[in-house]
């Protein structure tokens, strides 16, 4: 790529220019407008328009930069190098499609899509238009999860075993029904909140061989509710022997949040209620940071066990600002898109973010998990992957 902005490097009375990336956001809401506000602060990176239909004038100001109403004439701007999709889950296809066709590489919110074929076309239209797709499965940036893949490479627990994950909480009656509560807008618990799923797949080294998963709206019934599953259970096997189990709801008067890993010589556990990791291994204890800091871990236990809202089934809303530790790994994650945008080589561990492997595995097994749920059977992922 083309560089512009000054960067010093170490060959003396030499000055080389960055070229600085226009950045273009669709889909201002809660994530989208933060991702702008951290984009911004990024070297050699610039918001240069909006493309939102509720919130797009007031983020415009705060950033600073133009407002569009239609992709094509978005795209079409010479200023517009990428574009960061945040909209709601059910919107992501059109502006990823578009984005492709016009030359603009993107970044897409999870989940990426709905179904399956969607998020197969959506990453083909990006690799046959040669642009950048990055799937944003924010959890592969919390410093826990990078220590727990680097544990288990190292072979510290043996072979692993067995994944168990929950993100449960309770919701109660809200004022007002969101589109995240909606199954067809926001694919319930399963797709919205994938990152577990997302996670135990890259802990595990890929997709199950099969899923099997039950539940139902089981508290959440009538007019002041959404339509989704508020308890669901998966079962996934994988050929060698392996398995793993992950938990969803807003049904759970006991909240739990975190991601077990357990090894043939000891265990991992990643646990964002009492924000913490622990590797055990031979009687000892090893205590680790699952964000950056001490001080961004308590922020999070702080909100899990406040009265504010759940941690587990937290939604946050336009206008709204992240809290400590989700401001920080959504920073590290645009500062690595960014870096991309600039020419970086993408590292082994990430890879899979930008390859279209990590969304389309995510979205596969996503999709087994609904079929299992409603034809009530096992299902391989085979009979996804072929469709």
């Amino acid at each position: 790529m083309e560089v512009c902005g000054k960067i010093r490097r170490p060959w003396k009375g030499m000055v080389f220019f960055m070229k600085t990336i226009g950045y273009a956001i669709v889909g201002t809401g809660y994530f989208g407008a933060e991702l702008g506000r951290i984009m911004k602060e990024q070297e050699g990176a610039k918001i240069v328009a909006v493309l939102d239909p509720e919130n797009a004038e007031s983020v415009a100001q705060e950033l600073g930069c133009d407002v569009e109403t239609d992709l094509d004439a978005l795209y079409s701007r010479e200023d517009v190098d990428a574009v960061i999709v945040a909209t709601p889950n059910y919107l992501h296809k059109e502006p990823v499609l578009k984005a492709a066709q016009h030359g603009v590489d993107v970044f897409c919110e999870k989940p990426i899509a709905l179904k399956y074929e969607d998020c197969d076309e959506m990453v083909r239209a990006c690799q046959e238009h040669n642009v950048i797709f990055m799937a944003g499965h924010v959890m592969n940036f919390f410093h826990g999860v990078h220590y727990a893949k680097q544990l288990i490479n190292e072979g510290v627990i043996g072979k692993i075993l067995y994944c168990h994950s929950a993100r449960n909480g309770w919701e109660e009656r809200q004022p007002s029904i969101s589109w995240k509560k909606i199954r067809a807008k926001s694919g319930g618990h399963l797709y919205h909140h994938i990152h577990e799923l997302d996670c135990v797949q890259f802990l595990m080294g890929g997709m199950p061989e099969t899923v099997t998963m039950t539940g139902g709206n089981v508290a959440h019934q009538g007019e002041d509710f959404g339509d989704e599953d508020d308890m669901l259970f998966v079962n996934m096997e994988y050929p060698d022997n392996r398995y793993a189990v992950l938990e969803w709801g807003s049904a759970f008067h006991w909240p739990e949040h975190y991601v077990l890993i357990q090894g043939t010589k000891g265990a991992i556990r990643l646990d964002m209620c009492n924000c913490g990791g622990m590797l055990k291994v031979g009687g000892k204890e090893e205590h680790f940071l699952v964000h950056e800091s001490q001080e961004e871990d308590d922020d999070r236990t702080r909100l899990y066990h406040g009265t504010e809202m759940d941690g587990a089934i937290m939604y946050g809303k336009p206008g709204k600002k992240p809290p400590m530790w989700l401001h920080s790994i959504m920073k590290k994650e645009m500062k690595y898109f960014n870096g991309i945008m600039h020419g970086e080589e993408a590292d082994e561990e990430f890879s899979p973010l930008l390859t279209g492997e990590a969304a389309r595995a995510a979205i596969a097994t996503a999709d087994a998990c609904t079929m299992s749920r409603y034809e009530d059977r096992k299902v391989k992922l085979s009979e996804i992957l072929k469709k």
